[in-house]
């Protein structure tokens, strides 16, 4: 949410530290838009993220690219320049978009903490709970609900109590105003009421989810199956996690400027906690990376020239012919070693799980 810089000065009077703040700026902008430019073509071109709660995800990053692109660039002008020389039809425009997208990322946060909770809480349930239309439904209420939230309040003067206060071309400001009532409510219902849900949505995930391992720790084909399942629930925990630590200081600015007033707040300390929210949006696809191994095999097909194609067909010719030469094997020694030759099956996680071929017979009543 665009809140930072006055006019004339905003602590930038060493030619040094601008250009290496305007280095840092637009390194940060940079990874935004590629990261999340990476994601969507990962689950766009990666069948094995072709999934429901992967919807959200794409839902997420779509919403980091708009705010890189649309919100960041001119973030980075206004700070390094330290005035807003757009005009003020565009400021509201600006500061809309802003909120737009930080709201659309909270409820994109949210929705994916419930999905969680449905997959890990009753699994059996869950593909009759979560559906397609469901899935539809929600991504279209997360982007009504912000952008009401957002365009409405700003365009309609609900944030502040005076037309004059609103960014203007004489002092070069483009400023969110924010007054009594704006900051406590939107402060609630757009960060901390969703976070609170949030935090102990995840809590009984993880306490469920201990139960459920200790339950079926002796049959290894569930316990693989949960492993997995749980890792990427952690994944997405440690994503929570990062928003919480980028975005919670600057809403507990944006409450305390509601009651105490604009100007209660270091201008240079509220520039600070704003870019560490906006750079949120820039670990998002670097968490994907370093927590979720599909995601990291994506993006080295991505960057690699797709080489986990040609190694995948590579293999699956080589086990086809290593099958066939077994096979003939076989044959030659009897039906007895077939017997004792165990039997690789495949389960809906994705997961191999070798059992015997007389388990396997009875399984399927032969």
């Amino acid at each position: 949410m665009a809140s930072n810089g006055t006019a004339p000065s905003c602590g930038l009077e060493s030619t040094v530290f601008k250009v290496t703040l305007s280095m840092v700026l637009a390194v940060l902008i940079l990874v935004t838009v590629a990261g999340n430019v990476v994601v969507c073509l990962a689950v766009g071109l990666n069948r094995r993220l072709r999934s429901l709660t992967n919807c959200f995800i794409v839902s997420l990053a779509v919403t980091d690219l708009l705010l890189g692109l649309l919100v960041l660039p001119f973030s980075a002008i206004y700070q390094l320049s330290c005035r807003w020389t757009f005009g003020r039809v565009f400021c509201d425009v600006y500061t809309s978009l802003d909120v737009m997208l930080c709201t659309a990322s909270i409820l994109n946060l949210f929705m994916i903490s419930l999905d969680r909770y449905c997959a890990v809480t009753d699994p059996l349930r869950y593909p009759v709970m979560v559906t397609p239309a469901r899935v539809a439904i929600s991504l279209v209420f997360i982007w009504v609900i912000s952008i009401t939230l957002s365009f409405l309040s700003i365009h309609l003067g609900w944030n502040s109590g005076s037309e004059a206060s609103k960014g203007n071309d004489t002092t070069r400001r483009c400023h969110v105003q924010v007054n009594e009532v704006y900051g406590l409510v939107d402060g609630l219902v757009t960060f901390y009421l969703p976070l609170l849900v949030m935090c102990v949505t995840y809590y009984r995930i993880f306490k469920i989810a201990r139960e459920q391992a200790r339950r079926i720790n002796h049959m290894s084909s569930c316990r693989a199956a949960t492993i997995r399942e749980h890792k990427a629930t952690v994944a997405l925990a440690v994503v929570l996690g990062a928003f919480i630590i980028c975005w919670f200081p600057y809403f507990t600015v944006f409450v305390y400027r509601g009651l105490k007033g604009d100007d209660a707040v270091n201008e240079v300390f509220e520039a600070v906690v704003l870019w560490l929210g906006y750079a949120n949006s820039a670990l998002n696809p670097i968490l994907y990376a370093a927590l979720n191994r599909d995601f990291r095999t994506a993006y080295q097909q991505l960057f690699c020239c797709r080489p986990g194609h040609r190694g995948s067909h590579e293999a699956s010719l080589r086990s086809l012919r290593l099958n066939n030469s077994q096979l003939s094997r076989s044959h030659s020694r009897g039906p007895r070693w077939q017997e004792e030759k165990p039997l690789k099956l495949q389960v809906w996680s994705g997961t191999e799980v070798t059992a015997p071929q007389g388990a396997t017979d009875r399984e399927f009543g032969k």
